[in-house]
């Protein structure tokens, strides 16, 4: 993931380095899925058998799907950390060139908040000039790397 996003900032004509990387997603796509499927398996469980697995696989579908559509985030990302900055691009997995770069945020400025889930650790990006903020989420399943970048981001 390092080289990849090291390779879009080359393709864009940054030049920067990156020391680490990791696969996000907008904050509440996890939760999304939860709830999703839940409705899903409950409305599900009045067909009986079948229905209800079906129900919560579909529910947990449409759940992510609605987030990401309401979200202005790309549902899938690559976060690089440098020394200096902090950038997101739209991927749509750990392994794909990353396409838009969506942020470049200076790290002088911003303060790091960092929220634990059940699955999930919850990254909060706040820009101390504007009170404005990013809200990610990182897996905790080792390969998403978004350890090592929250690890990065707060020392």
């Amino acid at each position: 993931m390092v080289r990849l996003v090291q390779g879009a900032l080359e393709a864009r004509g940054i030049d920067d380095q990156i020391r680490s990387a990791g696969q996000f997603e907008p904050r509440g796509h996890s939760g999304s899925a939860f709830i999703g499927g839940l409705i899903g398996g409950t409305v599900g469980d009045e067909a009986g058998g079948v229905g209800e697995a079906v129900g919560v696989v579909g529910g947990a579908v449409v759940g992510q799907h609605a987030h990401d559509a309401a979200s202005v985030l790309p549902a899938q990302m690559l976060v690089g950390v440098s020394d200096t900055r902090v950038y997101g691009f739209a991927a749509n997995s750990r392994r794909s060139e990353p396409s838009a770069l969506v942020f470049q945020l200076p790290r002088h400025e911003l303060e790091i908040k960092v929220h634990a889930r059940v699955n999930v650790r919850v990254v909060e990006l706040i820009d101390t000039a504007t009170g404005s903020h990013i809200e990610l989420e990182g897996n905790r399943i080792p390969l998403t790397h978004s350890k090592d970048v929250i690890h990065d981001l707060i020392g």
